[in-house]
């Protein structure tokens, strides 16, 4: 079977899967969201979900879209979003990884990923992480950025374990970026438990955007988890925005905020 024989999961009324924020700015800094998305494709039957798992941290990263849309609007930056969700394929994984179309999430089995061929998951790649790489593989060579950023959310208690942390700083061979950013954030609100590097580590195996994009570019870069508690409402995705827009702005010194 080639993909070519499989029929196009997406349709006509399925919504587009990556959304551009700020397109036309030609400032030297790209925001990406990966995970900002919910959308499920509708010849995916929502992979067999009620909606409220859709809704929860497995189907998206809670609040993250907020905190990208405004920081790249402090910033004026440009922001790449995927619209579509993690569980149909994940656009921060290998798209052939195992993990990119988990068959389960936090306790939750995911049945229209149980038994998924290569071929079809080659399919979900083509059709939703394709279009994002590509996004992003245009922007990084269009604007030779100084700095690139991923905003992510995650969940204050994943496997029954609780995460203390308000905020990590994620990467690997740039550790001064991700220390500078979290002292910046530390300066203006003493009261938060920051770390770098959790709740995860930055992999070849589970990660994307900083492995294939970010290092290679060379530019300044972080992956940035906020805990979704925290940025669930308006305020405070507002507040953590600021937060982050005047780190960035702290690190790349010709930004404004």
């Amino acid at each position: 079977m080639t993909l070519a024989d499989v029929s196009s999961i997406l349709h006509k009324s399925d919504p587009a899967p990556v959304k551009i924020v700020n397109g036309e700015s030609r400032l030297p800094i790209l925001l990406v969201c990966e995970h900002a998305g919910q959308a499920i494709p509708q010849s995916l039957n929502r992979l067999g979900l009620p909606q409220h798992v859709v809704d929860s941290h497995r189907g998206w990263d809670i609040g993250a879209l907020a905190v990208a849309n405004d920081v790249a609007a402090r910033l004026g930056a440009p922001l790449v979003v995927q619209t579509y969700s993690r569980l149909v394929i994940d656009s921060n994984r290998p798209p052939d990884s195992p993990s990119a179309v988990p068959p389960e999430v936090d306790g939750v089995t995911i049945p229209g990923n149980l038994g998924i061929t290569p071929t079809e998951q080659r399919q979900r790649a083509r059709e939703i992480f394709d279009p994002l790489n590509a996004a992003i593989t245009q922007r990084m060579a269009d604007l030779q950025p100084r700095g690139c950023f991923s905003i992510h959310s995650f969940t204050p208690v994943m496997g029954g374990r609780a995460r203390p942390w308000h905020a990590g700083f994620l990467s690997r061979r740039d550790l001064d970026t991700a220390q500078a950013l979290m002292e910046s954030v530390a300066a203006q609100r003493p009261d938060l438990t920051l770390a770098i590097n959790e709740p995860y580590q930055i992999d070849d195996e589970t990660d994307w955007f900083i492995p294939r994009h970010a290092e290679p570019s060379g530019a300044a870069h972080t992956l940035i988890e906020i805990r979704n508690d925290l940025i669930t409402h308006p305020e405070g995705a507002a507040e953590w925005a600021k937060l982050i827009a005047v780190a960035i702005s702290e690190v790349l010194p010709e930004t404004d905020t």
